[in-house]
């Protein structure tokens, strides 16, 4: 039964900083490096054919330090459609000074609502609008012929992914948080549907 892990990146110099990030390349923290070695060490002796990470170095980094952590040999495929959140004018923003200029009930909407984006940037249906179909092609199509498969990308994106396997609500997924560095694996049938999911922490 094919094996999918997902992994968000480990923390990076803006989730530290409180800032709004989405496309722009920033580097991990040291406790981000932290995070994806402890993923590496979790992920030790589970077995994948090919790895998934976005076009953005946080994820890179993370997905080149588990591998290297974990001994993996893989192929991987890197593509954009996997990207965080694109916050459009709030990258870069400091969310607690976004919140005193814009007011708390706004900010909390653009960050929470499933489908309002901030100021020229994505609500998270737009983010599943782009990383679904990806998903169900590539990812899924791997998963369709039996092989193992890692995906080293991001909270937003992920979010997307757990909400077509787990079948969420857009009330639930906006609720869902995922740790950085927290491998959350599922055995799929081939066909996709899930028979078991878990949490490695």
């Amino acid at each position: 039964m094919p094996t999918l892990a997902l992994v968000r990146h480990g923390q990076s110099l803006w989730n530290l900083e409180n800032r709004f990030t989405g496309w722009v390349d920033v580097p991990l923290t040291p406790k981000g490096v932290d995070e994806a070695r402890a993923a590496g060490e979790r992920l030790k002796g589970q077995h994948f054919d090919v790895a998934y990470t976005s076009a953005l170095v946080r994820a890179q980094d993370t997905l080149r330090i588990i591998m290297e952590t974990a001994g993996f040999d893989i192929p991987v495929i890197r593509d954009q459609a996997l990207n965080e959140r694109h916050y459009g004018d709030l990258q870069g923003l400091n969310k607690t000074k976004t919140a005193e200029r814009y007011g708390e009930e706004q900010v909390h909407t653009w960050r929470r609502s499933y489908s309002t984006p901030p100021p020229n940037g994505e609500a998270l249906q737009d983010t599943a609008a782009r990383t679904l179909p990806f998903f169900e092609r590539a990812i899924l199509g791997d998963i369709a012929q039996g092989k193992d498969v890692l995906v080293v990308a991001h909270g937003n994106s992920n979010r997307s992914i757990v909400m077509d396997l787990d079948g969420l609500s857009e009330e639930e997924v906006v609720a869902l948080e995922l740790g950085t560095g927290v491998p959350v694996l599922y055995e799929l049938a081939e066909d996709g549907t899930v028979k078991d999911k878990y949490t490695l922490e």
